[in-house]
């Protein structure tokens, strides 16, 4: 929380600032607060609560930071607003950069899954709880990156270490695998076959699924720990 002395030593500090002429605007300090505010929120912030966080400040040199705040925003060409909305104020993107978001959007729909990325992911499915040696004896080449991409897209997690030397990662899927492929329970995979018939396969793309939803505390951990762990 923003101090009164946190607070006029920014504004201050701003005021003495500029183009050595004086003309630097005391809101300056302000406006960048409540920015910063208003950017991490993620939701519309009331008044009331941005004075709660930024203490020292009259409701008058607040709302007059971010009436200029909102005039710095029309200026030509920024792809940000900040707008008045559920009886507060939000940071939000421009009407008219929609189309360009949902080509994003798109982009993000046709994650598309390699051969290779397929190929490891119908071992894991089939002889989980596999560590990453068994994967590599069966596919015969190094699957560190592969295995971090599916981390990452959270269609295999970590189960637990393997009781053997070294204590091995073993992995599983995740509850996101049966939804991408729209499986009730391990028990719908279809009949396993040689899995060298899968360097066959066409690219899968994944449906644009919610990353979050029905995830495990186990399953949502970090991708990055994860790969660290396995000595990528």
């Amino acid at each position: 929380m923003m101090t009164p002395e946190t607070v006029e030593a920014e504004l201050e500090h701003d005021g003495s600032n500029g183009n050595g002429n004086g003309n630097s605007s005391p809101l300056s300090g302000l406006k960048g607060i409540l920015e910063a505010i208003l950017f991490v929120s993620g939701e519309p912030l009331s008044v009331d609560r941005m004075l709660g966080a930024v203490e020292g400040v009259a409701r008058e040199e607040l709302m007059s930071a971010l009436r200029a705040l909102q005039t710095d925003y029309t200026a030509e060409g920024r792809g940000l607003q900040l707008v008045e909305v559920a009886g507060g104020f939000q940071i939000a993107t421009r009407p008219d950069c929609a189309p360009w978001i949902k080509r994003l959007e798109r982009a993000k729909e046709g994650a598309r899954l390699s051969r290779s990325a397929m190929e490891t992911l119908a071992i894991v499915a089939y002889k989980q709880p596999v560590v990453r040696a068994e994967i590599e004896q069966i596919r015969g080449v190094d699957s560190a990156a592969v295995l971090k991409t599916l981390l990452e897209r959270r269609l295999v997690r970590i189960v637990g270490r393997k009781d053997a030397p070294g204590r091995p990662i073993m992995y599983g899927t995740t509850r996101q695998f049966l939804q991408a492929f729209g499986l009730k329970d391990l028990s719908d995979l279809p009949a396993l076959r040689d899995i060298k018939e899968l360097k066959e396969a066409e690219p899968f793309t994944l449906p644009n699924l919610d990353a979050d939803a029905d995830t495990s505390p186990e399953e949502g951990r970090s991708s990055v720990s994860e790969t660290e762990s396995m000595g990528v």
